[in-house]
């Protein structure tokens, strides 16, 4: 057999080899669980994990964005017509959130820390000036004052009453967005912390919230199981609020949204523990989307999350009052001091169609006032999110105040917030590396499968022309161009026989 028929059927065995052990190790998976072991142990909770450093100190940058509604209508509304908001914003602000007072507890097995959040203005990002950019808005202090007392006696609410009508107060107030935002002191708050010190002089929707957390949480490392990374353990050394009405609602479910287990599944349903709703939300799958070359899973918040108890009997524990709200709304005076407050998604995304006719101005869209997180799946970790919600207040007839007596159970929106965070190209560049080192090593008996097929292939094609060549009486063998050495040998050979065949001759003739 020739040298080339040699190596043809050497690289036939050779590629039938690498196909057995390509299939051998798709089957054991020995490659795919390589991988998964090593991210488990990697996205954890714990000193010198890959993850620990960007969760404590997240490099993308936050974002908070305000909208308010003014109203353009006030006296109008007040003598009975529908009420008329515009837009205004967006007035923005990056959010920093590096956690604090970091301290494993429990054997390390948990992560106690607080989020205390701070906000700078953005001015190249921002619709207007906050200091000079005026709102004209419900008067919460007003509608709070008015609904602690609503089953108070008559001679209670009375006085009361002629006192705010002395000082001037009415139903809406105008103020610039920084003293909304931030705080201002409030005329009627500022006689009522005289009689009652406990009761602050000054109002703001973010009062004393620049620089504050919103308590220390307690989390998971994610060692003993992977799918237990980042879940919150307690709030406020809380395993279970005591705000709602059922053990269920109460529940402090999923993460703080900042983190979630890889491996991630279209089927899972995602639950996030949100302070400002002082309750738990879950998301569901929505879509496949690309974020900077990476691919992400959607999650948002269904239908079902904010419906009634009547719709969704899971949320029979949010409703406090003899009267529940419709779908779309939640009322959280409970965890608000009292004040009437409501939270939804923006423009009442998702809600009861009646709150959206009931105000001139609003019109909810999908794409701009849905929550979502875009995850990726193989790691788990949040490339771009959005939280949207949008406070409210309910207002309502209260007996005892004549300016409330138009007033039929209206909620009134007050604003709506888009806190938003996209992965930086640096992160994403790093995720990226990770991505491709991952699919390499879980692809690896793929790739040696198909090397074995090329290399297959290829044998066979240099066998049949082979035999081919065999049948058309054609040398099989592929001729070999002789080394330098040995043509001078061979040279040297002919020349001696040449030699020899003169001599021979001339002896001849001799």
């Amino acid at each position: 057999m020739s040298r080339s028929s040699c190596a043809v059927y050497a690289s036939a065995i050779i590629s039938v080899h690498l196909i057995i052990i390509g299939i051998a190790l798709l089957v054991a998976g020995v490659f795919q669980t390589l991988i998964n072991d090593r991210l488990k142990g990697e996205i954890t909770l714990t000193e010198g994990s890959k993850v620990f450093g960007t969760w404590k100190n997240p490099p993308p940058p936050v974002f908070m964005e305000f909208f308010f509604f003014n109203v353009t209508n006030p006296d109008e509304f007040l003598a009975g017509a529908k009420p008329r908001v515009t837009h205004m914003g967006p007035y923005t602000y990056r959010e920093y959130r590096p956690k604090a007072n970091v301290t494993f507890v429990e054997n390390g097995t948990k992560v106690s820390a607080l989020t205390p959040k701070t906000f700078v203005f953005v001015p190249e990002m921002s619709a207007g000036d906050p200091r000079v950019d005026s709102v004209t808005t419900v008067n919460i202090p007003a509608v709070a004052v008015m609904n602690k007392l609503k089953d108070s006696s008559f001679f209670v609410k009375t006085p009361i009453a002629m006192f705010m009508n002395s000082i001037g107060t009415t139903m809406f107030m105008t103020h610039t967005v920084d003293e909304l935002l931030w705080g201002f002191k409030d005329p009627l708050l500022s006689r009522l912390s005289k009689i009652k010190p406990e009761v602050d002089e000054y109002f703001g929707l973010m009062l004393n919230k620049n620089g504050s957390h919103d308590g220390e949480f307690v989390y998971l490392t994610g060692e003993q199981s992977y799918l237990e990374y980042g879940r919150i353990d307690t709030w406020k050394g809380q395993k279970l609020m005591t705000f709602w009405g059922t053990n269920q609602s109460n529940m402090i479910n999923g993460t703080d949204g900042s983190a979630f287990h890889p491996f991630l599944t279209k089927e899972e349903r995602l639950d996030v523990f949100t302070a400002d709703l002082c309750r738990s939300i879950y998301m569901l799958f929505e879509k496949e989307v690309e974020v900077k070359g990476i691919p992400a899973y959607r999650y948002t918040p269904p239908r079902d999350v904010l419906a009634s108890g009547e719709n969704n009997p899971e949320n029979k524990g949010f409703c406090l009052d003899k009267k529940c709200l419709d779908d779309g709304v939640l009322n959280v005076a409970v965890c608000r001091k009292g004040a009437p407050v409501v939270v939804s998604f923006p423009h009442f995304h998702l809600g009861d169609q009646k709150y959206v006719d009931a105000i001139e101005g609003l019109k909810p869209i999908h794409d701009q006032h849905q929550t979502f997180l875009d995850l990726n799946p193989t790691t788990g970790v949040p490339v771009r999110a959005c939280k949207r919600a949008q406070i409210n207040i309910l207002l309502e007839r209260v007996h005892g105040f004549p300016m409330t007596k138009m007033l039929n159970g209206t909620i009134f929106p007050i604003i709506f917030l888009n806190e938003s965070v996209t992965i930086d190209d640096a992160s994403a560049a790093r995720l990226h590396k990770l991505l491709s080192i991952a699919t390499i090593v879980a692809n690896f008996p793929f790739i040696l499968i198909a090397l074995g097929v090329v290399l297959f292939l290829i044998s066979i094609l240099l066998i049949i022309r082979s035999r081919q060549r065999k049948v058309m009486g054609l040398p099989v063998c592929v001729c070999v161009r002789p080394r330098k050495n040995e043509m001078n040998n061979k040279r040297m050979k002919m020349k001696d026989i040449a030699y020899s065949n003169v001599a021979v001759s001339v002896n001849a003739h001799s």
